[in-house]
């Protein structure tokens, strides 16, 4: 089906790349694309809808209708000095804009920089964020196309206008004269447009949301006389979390009917379920906010046109036979989503199991969950259907409440991101709860999900830990889909988020951190009526990384007043942060014998199973703790009644003591970071660095590019970085293709950073190493840099430590012939760098997530056991800081076994200078240096290698636009 946002020009240079989907301030979406002759017809009728005060401000004249001459102006550009773009929502258009660049003069030109810039609005949309997100596209086209600079006149009443620019957050100028305000804004990203930006974004995509989940009115399409379909299934699903309440919030004349019922084949007054049956949601009398589809996959396009035609905000398709099916089902998943985008719809799915709202007030089950969850504080979101199913039981045996839940399937439209966006908002989500497949946007997850974490937890499940394989259906740009686990680690940690290994440490976690306070710090102790089990929980917080105290035995006839006393002294102790209580059922005097596999006593055989007055001393101790700030969790073995005893508590009742302790340490993990991250916010640093040459570095990078690709002026068919913050346009090209930078460049390139990399002279022959080695000074070292030997001196490569001419033309001789000949081991000497620890620093360009930058010890550290640390570009002084002390090796930088310590202020300073370097020139693709030898006093740099590559076409720094994969 032919989508009508989307233009089909004729002229062949027309951008097809500044087509976006957006979404506005309501919620609602809409496309913005350039204006083209063809639309002559839609320009004639959106004008006029616009009432006669708009036309007044836009033309400072009555302006009541557009003449042809108008029109063709208007239609007719050249996508470089004359632009105009609409706003268009099911094929109408709302608002344009338009911008014609000038000279210095204010003449048109076609070399200028200014260009002046207009919009018109309609007024029934206007306060829908359109300006704005105009505002945003067109600025990035004019960046585009070599505008550096925005003019606009605007009459004195035209607030809301002048409110549009003003609030963009750009570096503007303004001045007052005949009656009109002239505003000049620079077209460079700043702080504040994009922080204005991205706060936009998230008002939007949260409200987004919210419209899907408290919806006034459902539909399902797809209802079936049979029973066991899922259309039916979804009704009387549906039928059951609405209640009779809903109704009668409404004037009975205006009451919609909270849900409908819709099949094409229905005989007219069919009824199912005490519903009456629709043949289309066109005969439906009221307003339909939702649409739950699940009709064959050839009857969904008609489905959604009829629901676009009515006005419905969201979808949720069920309907299975999309992207899970291979590439013609992905073409049909992208039309839908072209489809339901163009008529204002935001899409839940396909093959999706569906939503839930447990809002008392507006209760929603439109999923295939036959009941709705307890109300509580979890907001729970996954891309399996499957788990989604295994998530509401967790939830629901554990006695945790749900605030929202969405299972999405093919996540083609609404995402996690989009959740995490709306329960940043919703008071009534504590704890987010998410199980991740595939990341669509990694960089924008990271973004969101560090400003939720600082407020609420959000704990990860990620799929696909080892393969990297995607799940049928699931869409992600290609720069997502080799995300290594390193990576995905270094995102989660730098945002906030703890991610765990299975479903089970997922509840674990998050009831832990949901109904128990954060704990202060990592001392622990371990009190109850089993000494093994005491020690089992021992041996477990020290393997976590906690600091566990002694356990206290209570002994296994230990009653609760034992258990109130011994917590209540751990609890007041100010040297423990967290009590783990640990118990067994207690045992008596009489005889016991187990019998049928449980533990029973000659007089009741329920004997042993649980004792109350235990459940009693620790709710007490609960009630303690939260007064204290400390938690409190129960590590128990075959006691089957304390956990639910212990439910009204909050006290989380783990059977198995490690499950508990791995709990509280990512709660403590989880603590710890935002106690550091509060402080990073008012302490962290990016230092001033001395020695950096920007503009060197630049001209050295755009030298070596320009064997590949010349940077010229843009032309209309030049496809350009959007939202670049450096410079006003610049070439791009495909990912990969790199180039690695012959030593010296590399070396040049470090230097204007203040990275000196120690100098190595070629040592073909002897003579040749000996001049060497007379020009650089003794002591030196002989090495070999041919590709399959650097870095391998376990192969005998390298002889260190030569003193003398003798002892080199030795070493000289002996690795040509043990390597094959001086030349094919490309022999160099090197000045003897002073002795220390072997490290390694990287900063390789994820295209991603960005930037990320590596330490960890050489050789077998980092290579065999992968002990390396990450941490994402920028780096503050706290990041790395962190970053050295993090890797497991890290005691041999500090003194390990009575050994000096290292002088870990200027790792850290090199470290500061490769983050600011591969952030300030993004067309570094990566920096390895190895080994970095670091001594008491000083470094010393014996290998780099830089690669550098054009820019990537995609840029978070430009304007707000949803994913179109």
């Amino acid at each position: 089906m032919e989508d009508p946002a989307v233009a089909n020009p004729a002229q062949p240079d027309y951008p097809q790349h500044w087509e976006a989907d957006v979404l506005l301030r309501d919620g609602g979406t809409a496309r913005i694309r350039p204006i083209t002759p063809d639309d002559a017809g839609r320009l004639v009728e959106f004008y006029e809808q616009v009432s006669d005060q708009s036309k007044y401000f836009r033309f400072f004249a009555p302006y009541p209708r557009l003449s042809d001459k108008d029109v063709r102006r208007f239609t007719h550009h050249d996508f470089v000095n004359r632009v105009g773009l609409a706003v268009v929502v099911r094929d109408h258009f709302i608002a344009t804009v338009r911008y014609d660049r000038i000279d210095a003069e204010g003449r048109p030109s076609e070399h200028g920089t200014d260009a002046e810039v207009a919009f018109l609005v309609q007024d029934a949309h206007q306060g829908r964020g359109v300006a704005s997100a105009l505002l945003e596209h067109i600025a990035a086209v004019a960046q585009e196309r070599g505008i550096r600079r925005f003019q606009a006149e605007v009459l004195p009443e035209n607030r809301k206008m002048v409110k549009v620019f003003t609030d963009a957050g750009y570096t503007q100028r303004r001045s007052f004269a005949d009656g009109v305000v002239h505003l000049e804004f620079d077209l460079e990203q700043t702080d504040r447009s994009l922080a204005v930006m991205r706060a936009r974004e998230h008002r939007a995509e949260a409200r987004s949301v919210q419209r899907l989940l408290t919806p006034r009115s459902v539909a399902v399409i797809g209802v079936s006389r049979n029973p066991q379909t899922v259309g039916r299934a979804l009704l009387r699903d549906l039928l059951g979390s609405f209640d009779t309440e809903f109704e009668s919030r409404y004037e009975p004349e205006h009451a919609p009917r909270p849900v409908y019922a819709v099949n094409r084949s229905a005989p007219p007054g069919t009824e199912l379920d005490g519903i009456p049956v629709h043949r289309s949601i066109l005969d439906i009398p009221g307003p339909v906010d939702l649409a739950v589809i699940a009709v064959p996959e050839s009857a969904v396009p008609a489905a959604v046109a009829e629901c676009g035609a009515h006005g419905v905000q969201g979808l949720v398709v069920v309907t299975a036979g999309y992207a899970e099916t291979g590439p013609e089902g992905r073409d049909r998943q992208r039309a839908l989503v072209r489809q339901a985008r163009a008529a204002g719809m935001r899409v839940i799915g396909p093959n999706a199991f569906g939503l839930i709202n447990t809002d008392p007030d507006r209760p929603l089950n439109a999923s295939l969950a036959p009941h709705l969850p307890d109300r509580g504080g979890f907001g729970i979101f996954c891309q399996s259907g499957a788990i989604g199913v295994a998530l509401l039981e967790s939830a629901h045996r554990r006695g945790l409440g749900v605030s929202s839940f969405a299972s999405v399937g093919n996540r083609s439209d609404v995402s996690g991101n989009d959740f995490l966006q709306y329960w940043a908002e919703d008071d009534a989500t504590e704890v987010v709860l998410l199980y991740l497949e595939s990341f669509g946007n990694p960089r924008k997850f990271t973004r969101i999900a560090r400003r939720l974490a600082a407020a609420k937890p959000v704990v990860v499940v990620k799929g696909a830990r080892h393969t990297g394989s995607l799940p049928p259906g699931h869409a992600v740009p290609a720069t997502a889909t080799a995300l290594r686990d390193a990576t995905v680690d270094a995102l989660f940690e730098q945002a906030g988020v703890t991610r765990v290994a299975t479903i089970t440490e997922l509840f674990d976690t998050g009831e832990l951190l949901g109904q128990q306070p954060l704990p202060p710090g990592d001392r622990v102790a371990v009190v109850g009526n089993s000494d093994s089990l005491g020690l089992l929980t021992y041996d477990a917080c020290l393997s976590a990384g906690l600091r566990p105290c002694t356990p206290v035995d209570l002994t296994t006839a230990a009653t609760g007043e034992n258990f109130r006393i011994a917590l209540d002294v751990a609890l007041s102790n100010p040297a423990v942060d967290a009590v783990i209580a640990v118990a067994i059922p207690p045992i008596g005097t009489s005889a016991h014998a187990f019998m049928g596999g449980r533990l029973t006593g000659p007089e009741d055989p329920e004997m042993g199973s649980d004792d109350p007055e235990i459940a009693t001393a620790l709710l007490e101790a609960g009630e303690r703790a939260r007064e204290l700030g400390k938690p409190l969790v129960l590590a128990h073995l075959a006691l089957t009644d304390l956990p639910t005893r212990l439910r009204p508590g909050g006290i989380p009742a783990y059977a198995a003591p490690e499950r508990a302790v791995r709990a509280l340490a990512h709660a403590v993990h989880y603590a710890e970071w935002r106690r550091r991250t509060a402080e990073a916010e008012e302490t962290a640093r990016v230092p001033e660095l001395d020695r950096i040459d920007e503009p060197g570095a630049r001209a050295l990078v755009e030298a070596a590019l320009s064997t590949r690709a010349a940077i010229s002026r843009p032309s209309p068919t030049t496809t350009l970085v959007r939202g670049a913050t450096r410079r006003s346009f610049s070439l791009t090209q495909p990912r990969g293709a790199r180039i690695t930078l012959p030593d010296a460049e590399a070396r040049a390139l470090l230097a204007r950073y203040g990275i000196d990399v120690s100098p190595t002279l070629p040592a073909p022959d002897e003579e040749a190493a000996v001049r060497a080695a007379d020009q650089l000074g003794y002591p030196v070292a002989l090495k070999a840099t041919a590709p399959h030997l650097r870095h391998r001196p376990d192969l005998g490569s390298v002889r260190l430590d030569l003193t003398g001419e003798p002892g080199l033309r030795r070493a000289h001789r002996e690795l040509d012939a043990l390597l094959g000949g001086a030349a094919e081991a490309q022999l160099v000497v090197q000045r003897l760098a002073p002795r220390g620890v072997d490290t390694v620093i990287g900063a390789t360009v994820d295209p991603a997530v960005g930037a990320i930058l590596s330490f960890g010890l050489a050789g077998a550290p980092a290579e065999l056991l992968g002990d390396v640390a990450h941490r994402l570009v920028p780096a503050t002084d706290q990041d790395v800081a962190g970053l050295i002390r993090e890797v497991r090796a890290a005691p041999l930088l500090f003194g390990w076994r009575g050994a000096e310590a290292v002088d870990t202020d200027a790792l850290e300073e090199l470290l500061l200078r490769v983050s600011q370097l591969v952030d300030d020139v993004p067309e570094i693709a990566s920096v390895d240096l190895e080994p970095v030898v670091v001594a008491p006093h000083g470094l010393a740099i014996l290998g780099a290698r830089v690669r550098v590559a054009p820019l990537p076409v995609r840029s978070d720094l430009g304007p707000r636009a949803m994913s179109t994969l």
